[in-house]
C-alpha cells in the first residue's frame, strides 16, 4: 500500500476549511465528484493527512485542526461528513523570520508545507519558504507574494532536491480561468479584442485583506490573463476593477466578465458573463492535485519547479513580480 502524504499546513482559513472536510467527505464517500484527476503517480484524494498546522489568530492556536477551521472569521459551510478530530494542535505561526528553526523543527514528518495564509506578506510567505528548505520538505506557495517566480528560491530548492510549487493558485475554475479561456477563443476564431474587464467581489476574510493589500494580486492576475505569446495586453485593452468585499457573501465569489470584439467586417461582438463560485472549493480542488504532485517528486528526488504544476497556478516561474 502506497504510504498517505504528510502535509503541514500554513493559514487555518477557509481554504483549509475547504481542504481538511473536502478529504474526509471524499474518503467517507468515494465520491468523484469535483476530482480533476482521481490519481496521481499512484496517490489518490484521500491519500493525504494533514499532520501539523500554523496560524496566528489566538482563537485558533492550541485548537484542534478540525475545530479551528469552523471558528470566526472563517465562513466556509460544514460540509455534510463526519469530521473526527484530527489530533492535530494547532500551532502559533511566524509573525516575522525570527523563528524559522522552530517552525522547521515542527516540520519534522511532513513531506509538504502548504502555504496558504492571505496574500500580501512576502516576507512571511519567504520565512515559511526557508523552514521548509531547512526540513527538507517541499513548498507550495498558494498565495500571489513572489516566491517560485524568484529564480534564487528555485536554484535553492533545485539544488536541494525540494520542489517548490507556485505562485497563486489559478482556481479550479475561477474567473482568471475562464478570462483566458475566453480571450484565447477570441483570438483563436480570428476576432480582434476591443476591450474586457473582470470584477471580483468576495466575502471571506482573503478577500478583505486582498482589497487592503492588492498590489501582488493583481499582478498575479495580469499573469493569469497573458496572450498566448506570453505577453500581457499592454495597451490597457484588458482591465482589472479592483478587488471588492461584501461580507454577506461569505466563502462565495461573483465575478462579472465582459468582452467586446470585433469580427467580420468589424462586425460588433459581445460577451457577458456572470461567474458564482465558492472560492474555497476552488482552492482546495487545486490544492489537491499540488499537493500529490510535489510529495511524489519529493520521493523521487526531483527538485525545483514542476512544469507539470502550471497549469495549476496564475504566476508560476517565468511571470512577472
Amino acid at each position: 500500500m502506497i504510504e498517505r502524504v504528510k502535509v503541514a499546513v500554513v493559514g487555518v482559513g477557509n481554504n483549509t476549511s475547504a481542504l481538511v472536510q473536502g478529504l474526509a467527505l471524499y474518503r467517507q464517500s468515494g465520491s468523484l465528484v469535483g476530482i480533476r484527476r482521481p490519481v496521481i503517480d499512484g496517490l489518490g484524494v484521500g491519500d493525504v493527512d494533514i499532520v501539523a498546522a500554523f496560524a496566528t489568530s489566538e482563537e485558533k492556536i492550541g485548537r484542534d485542526l478540525t475545530e479551528a477551521i469552523f471558528l470566526a472569521p472563517n465562513n466556509f459551510p460544514r460540509l455534510n461528513c463526519e469530521l473526527p478530530r484530527a489530533g492535530v494542535p494547532v500551532r502559533k505561526g511566524l509573525l516575522d523570520a525570527s523563528e524559522v528553526q522552530r517552525v522547521a523543527a515542527a516540520l519534522a514528518g511532513a513531506e509538504v508545507l502548504l502555504y496558504s495564509a492571505p496574500s500580501g506578506r512576502p516576507e512571511i510567505a519567504q520565512a515559511y519558504a526557508e523552514a521548509a528548505h531547512t526540513a527538507g520538505v517541499a513548498f507550495i506557495n498558494t498565495t500571489s507574494d513572489p516566491v517560485a517566480r524568484d529564480s534564487r528560491w528555485i536554484d535553492r530548492f533545485e539544488a536541494a532536491g525540494l520542489p517548490l510549487l507556485g505562485d497563486d493558485l489559478a482556481s479550479q475554475f475561477g474567473t482568471s480561468v475562464l478570462h483566458n479561456a475566453l480571450l484565447r477563443l477570441i483570438e483563436e476564431r480570428g476576432l480582434t479584442l476591443v476591450s474586457s474587464y473582470q470584477v471580483n467581489l468576495g466575502g471571506t476574510e482573503d478577500f478583505r485583506n486582498l482589497v487592503e493589500n492588492p498590489d501582488t494580486k493583481k499582478q498575479s492576475k495580469l499573469n493569469a490573463l497573458s496572450a498566448a505569446d506570453g505577453s500581457v495586453q499592454a495597451d490597457g485593452s484588458v482591465q482589472l476593477a479592483p478587488l471588492g468585499y461584501l461580507s454577506q457573501l461569505k466563502s462565495q465569489k461573483i465575478a462579472h466578465l465582459n468582452i467586446e470584439a470585433q469580427g467580420w467586417a468589424g462586425t460588433a461582438v459581445t460577451l457577458d458573463v456572470k461567474l458564482r463560485v465558492h472560492d474555497p472549493s476552488g482552492a482546495a480542488g487545486v490544492n489537491i492535485d499540488l499537493v500529490r504532485l510535489a510529495a511524489s517528486a519529493l520521493r523521487s528526488g526531483r527538485g525545483g519547479f514542476l512544469a507539470e504544476a502550471t497549469s495549476l497556478l496564475k504566476s508560476p516561474p517565468g511571470t512577472a513580480i
